[in-house]
């Protein structure tokens, strides 16, 4: 690829401004490749960033494409560093897709880095997303939803719109314990992760978009995860994926709970997906141990497009930039003062 990247998108044009009136649900996949699972797991195998980019990227533009969807893929730094991802990485912007940051190294430890490695992170990913796509990326999240109050004036001096990290939910503790259960990890990577995932207070945090109020007073929007509202359970697809294993109806009443309590409480969901909601061991091998990669490529994209179309009954499916541009020109936002900034 020669020539030097712009701020333009290089292929077709995102997905323009919402239509007036219908709510909003914007739609991510956090684009989290082999090695990343790997390097999660505590396999040393991960060091060779082994890679499905080249298969996984083309199956998920089909099936956004058949759906008329425009989605935010947030891109690994160290993905986009590597040359032979960039085709992959641009047939995303030229399909139309946004991107964001992911985090250059995907380490949920996030929360644990200094000031000078936290600037490396956001800086250096913006960088390769943008040498690789053409696109510089205005909107993060933070691998495994890690985050730190220290992080977000990072964001904001290299000019992100806003932060995507927060996962409002009680249940981050026991996804912990079972991972910890699964995973080959030492003491010390151990006590590395002991916060992921969060804590049980999580789930008092906001569950619709707010603004934080940074020390300087400039300002930088929260889009959470979306979780069910009072509950504050998941219903990221990942989790919806794992109620169908137990029964599809079961999967689908839950589903639309969470949509109902969403229209009620005028909450604009933000969707998550990831990789392994649309393949299974069929097509990524090397992660059987994962939960659900029994399930096939095949099934597990069908099960997307109900959900996604069940979404789209009720809500304006939209990428993640065209929802932080709608909530920044609507009402006012709740604001959050933020302490304990390093």
């Amino acid at each position: 690829m020669s020539g030097a990247p712009s701020h333009a998108p290089v292929g077709p044009a995102p997905v323009g401004p919402a239509s007036a009136g219908r709510p909003l649900a914007s739609v991510s996949l956090d684009l989290d490749n082999l090695w990343s699972y790997l390097k999660i797991h505590g396999d040393p195998q991960w060091q060779a960033r082994p890679s499905y980019l080249d298969a996984f990227v083309p199956h998920a533009l089909r099936v956004l494409q058949a759906e008329g969807l425009r989605i935010t893929f947030f891109i690994v730094g160290a993905d986009a560093a590597q040359p032979g991802n960039r085709q992959a990485l641009r047939s995303l912007v030229q399909a139309g897709h946004e991107v964001g940051n992911h985090s250059f190294e995907h380490e949920p430890w996030l929360h644990l880095y200094t000031h000078d490695q936290l600037v490396h992170e956001v800086r250096a990913t913006d960088d390769a997303i943008e040498a690789a796509t053409g696109v510089r990326p205005d909107g993060f999240r933070g691998p495994g939803f890690s985050w730190c109050p220290a992080l977000l004036p990072v964001l904001a001096d290299a000019g992100h719109r806003y932060d995507a990290s927060t996962l409002p939910t009680w249940l981050g503790p026991l996804a912990r314990t079972y991972y910890f259960w699964t995973a080959r990890l030492s003491a010390e990577e151990r006590e590395r992760r002991k916060g992921l995932f969060g804590s049980f207070a999580d789930g008092l945090r906001p569950n619709r978009p707010y603004e934080w109020v940074l020390g300087d007073g400039r300002r930088l929007l929260e889009i959470p995860v979306t979780t069910v509202p009072l509950a504050r359970t998941p219903f990221h697809f990942s989790y919806l994926a794992y109620l169908a294993r137990f029964s599809e109806g079961l999967m689908m009443a839950y589903l639309h709970t969470a949509i109902t309590a969403c229209r009620a409480s005028g909450t604009e969901p933000s969707f998550l997906l990831h990789p392994l909601d649309l393949i299974g061991a069929d097509q990524a091998p090397a992660l059987r141990f994962f939960p659900g990669m029994d399930i096939s490529s095949a099934e597990k994209t069908r099960l997307l497009v109900r959900v996604l179309r069940a979404l789209g009954k009720h809500f304006e499916l939209v990428p993640m930039g065209v929802h932080a541009a709608r909530l920044t020109q609507g009402p006012a936002l709740r604001q959050m003062a933020l302490a304990g900034q390093g």
